[in-house]
């Protein structure tokens, strides 16, 4: 029996690719994941099943490696987050990407890029995103590029800019074209649509528009989730409200960082809807879900043992939902010791996990919101390692204040496990 086809995955400390690579797996592929930083990818449930890689597609030396052997590659790149010149920066990569391919007798690459009609006046980032698949279809390896607008699920940029700005202002200040037209689609579609073109070839050689079921404004998408969170919301609309303005606020209140807002927010500003409708017909095996349940999804993950643990050392910040702040120490004390005074702690909450080294308890006061507290203890040579996380879900705008609260009591409870 021959042995899975080998996958690459480029990309693989990003959102989709964290969501696509445990069902390629689960379908007996053989994955090589591609980063940057590989060791990021140490947290994740998955990394042990998978060959990790560290390579960046901006540097053609990095690639041949990385290819060998591969059947089909998944292009999951984008550099928004890099600042200035990343338009230059994608294609650079895109045009490695492909050449390295070819080189490598790769099959089939699979491009997700942004949802946007070329032929009117875009976003640069949705014009970088329609030119770096451009690029990819100029070399030899047959490509298909799938094309997505907003997409609706936890740890989506696009989905927490929407759920932190809706959850924080009761009137929502917005530019006037919050009225313009959107089509979502569920994060599981778009994964749906991605492992569908590993097996139907069909869509080879062909850039395919991917949405939901229904078109809808990005104002109707913010009505949407409030009403799922039993918020009420109006609009105050504005005729002009600067971009970097808009980018600044969004980078203060929501998981988004500043640079990635820039470009998002300047995309919003024309309509993003499937004008052709191919994928349907070539794949009609993906059921497409709307995005009330794509939100109504989400809320089901709002729990510290359903999220994506992406954090390694960094201290406080916001994550699918969650306000998170995360605290270590090390010290030369017994593993025991320090867990039994962990245990001890841990009394005075609602414990609902607990294992040898890890406990999960629930802040049942009354919030504005749900909180979590979280230890970890490890051992290694002489050093105990333990870290305390605390986990809140903010709902409202006496969420967002009563994080700042929260904080406080977390590192005074910090301070007194310290010294125990």
């Amino acid at each position: 029996m021959p042995s899975p086809s080998l996958i690459l995955v480029t990309g693989a400390t990003g959102y989709i690719a964290s969501r696509l690579i445990p069902q390629l797996l689960e379908r007996g592929y053989r994955i090589r994941a591609l980063a940057r930083q590989p060791h990021r990818l140490k947290n994740k449930d998955w990394s042990s099943q998978v060959e990790l890689a560290k390579g960046d597609v901006t540097d053609p030396s990095m690639l041949a490696s990385a290819f060998e052997g591969v059947h089909t590659a998944y292009y999951l790149i984008h550099n928004m987050s890099s600042g200035r010149g990343y338009t230059e920066r994608e294609l650079h990569g895109a045009r490695n990407f492909a050449r390295a391919a070819e080189d490598a007798g790769v099959r089939h690459i699979i491009y997700l890029g942004g949802l946007a009609d070329p032929e009117q006046h875009i976003a640069p980032h949705l014009r970088s995103r329609i030119e770096t698949g451009a690029t990819l279809r100029a070399g030899k390896v047959p490509v298909t590029e799938f094309r997505a607008g907003i997409i609706a699920g936890s740890g989506s940029i696009s989905f927490e800019m929407i759920r932190f700005m809706t959850e924080l202002f009761p009137i929502i200040p917005a530019p006037v074209w919050v009225r313009n037209k959107s089509q979502p689609i569920a994060t599981q579609n778009v994964v749906d649509y991605l492992l569908a073109a590993l097996d139907n070839w069909d869509g080879h050689g062909q850039v395919l528009e991917i949405g939901g079921p229904e078109i809808t404004t990005y104002r109707e998408l913010m009505l949407c989730y409030a009403k799922a969170r039993g918020l009420k919301r109006r609009f105050f609309l504005l005729p002009y409200i600067p971009v970097w303005f808009m980018a600044f606020g969004i980078g203060l209140t929501t998981p988004v960082p500043r640079p990635i807002a820039y470009a998002l927010v300047g995309g919003l500003s024309s309509d993003s809807i499937v004008l052709r409708d191919d994928a349907r017909k070539i794949y009609p095996e993906v059921n497409l879900v709307d995005f009330e349940s794509a939100v109504r999804e989400a809320m089901t993950r709002l729990h510290p043992h359903k999220i994506e643990r992406v954090w390694d050392s960094a201290k406080s910040f916001k994550h699918e939902g969650f306000f998170i702040d995360h605290r270590l120490i090390k010290t030369q004390a017994a593993h025991e010791e320090v867990f039994d005074a962990v245990k001890k702690l841990a009394q005075q909450f609602d414990v609902e996990s607990s294992a040898d080294d890890a406990i999960l308890a629930r802040l049942t006061m009354k919030l504005p919101g749900s909180a979590w507290l979280e230890w970890n203890a490890g051992h290694d040579s002489d050093v105990t390692s333990l870290t305390q996380t605390l986990f809140f879900t903010p709902r409202g705008p006496l969420g967002f204040f009563f994080w700042h609260l929260l904080r406080m009591f977390h590192l005074f409870i910090f301070q007194r496990l310290k010294k125990s």
